[in-house]
Formats: structure tokens, C-alpha cells, sequence
């Protein structure tokens, strides 16, 4: 396994920075809401979804670099899916936009909020994933 997803980085500060990128990232989901729910028109939201992008992907990266298993996990995999269902709505079915908004929010709260087993479960590896196993399966890889 490449040592991208095995090694955990550190940054100054990365708790406070998650917990204000993720409050930036609710304000402009609530703003973003509006536009979605309710058909308001796109100067009274716009706003609201460029802090929405901003936040989440700058959250995306911070999970990444921290820690690329996040990327092998549920809970990462889970957030790229969403962004691929905003797009898809987006382009493909702009019709839909309001249910794909609404079971998005349950899928954030759902991971955010789920137990490790399943934050951390990988669906290639079909099971819970850590650093050790990455490490170990690393290590036995290189004996062959």
C-alpha cells in the first residue's frame, strides 16, 4: 500500500481549523437551503454556496492530508459521493435538486455521527481499516 494512505501528518491548529471550517460550512449549507427547499432566486444564495464549496472542499483537503486512509474509508467515501451527487444534480437533474439536498444532509449526519465501525469500514478491503493493517499488509507485500 503506498505510504500516502499509511502515514498521519499534523497540522498547528488542525482542531480549531475543523471546527471553524465545519461552522462556516453549516452557515452556508443553511443559506444554501433556501435556494434548494424554497426556489429563491439564485442573488439571494449564491453567496451562500460559494462558503459552502470553500469550506468543504478546504475541510476535504485538511482530512486528506492528514490522514490519506480517509480516502479508503466510509467516511470519506461518503463525502465524495455527495459531491457527485450535487453535481449530477446539478448538470443531469436539477428536477431532483431538493430530494438529493435533503439525502445528502441525512448522509452527513448519518456518517458524522456513525460508529467507528462503520466511519471506518472500507468497501475494498471489505471491513474496518487502520493504519496498522495498512502498515502490516505493507510489510508483508514487501517479503513476496
Amino acid at each position: 500500500m503506498h505510504s500516502f494512505f499509511i502515514q498521519q501528518r499534523s497540522l498547528p491548529g488542525k482542531r480549531w481549523l475543523g471546527i471553524g471550517l465545519r461552522c462556516l460550512h453549516l452557515i452556508g449549507i443553511c443559506g444554501l437551503s433556501g435556494g434548494y427547499l424554497f426556489s429563491l432566486p439564485e442573488s439571494e444564495w449564491y453567496g451562500y454556496l460559494l462558503v459552502t464549496l470553500v469550506s468543504g472542499g478546504l475541510m476535504v483537503l485538511k482530512a486528506v492530508y492528514l490522514d490519506g486512509i480517509w480516502l479508503l474509508q466510509l467516511r470519506g467515501q461518503v463525502i465524495l459521493l455527495k459531491i457527485a451527487l450535487l453535481g449530477l444534480a446539478a448538470v443531469y437533474f436539477p428536477e431532483l435538486d431538493p430530494l438529493i439536498f435533503l439525502v445528502i444532509i441525512v448522509a452527513s449526519g448519518i456518517i458524522a455521527h456513525a460508529p467507528g465501525k462503520l466511519r471506518y469500514y472500507s468497501l475494498w478491503h471489505r471491513g474496518v481499516i487502520t493504519h496498522e493493517m495498512l502498515r502490516n499488509a505493507d510489510i508483508d507485500n514487501s517479503h513476496k
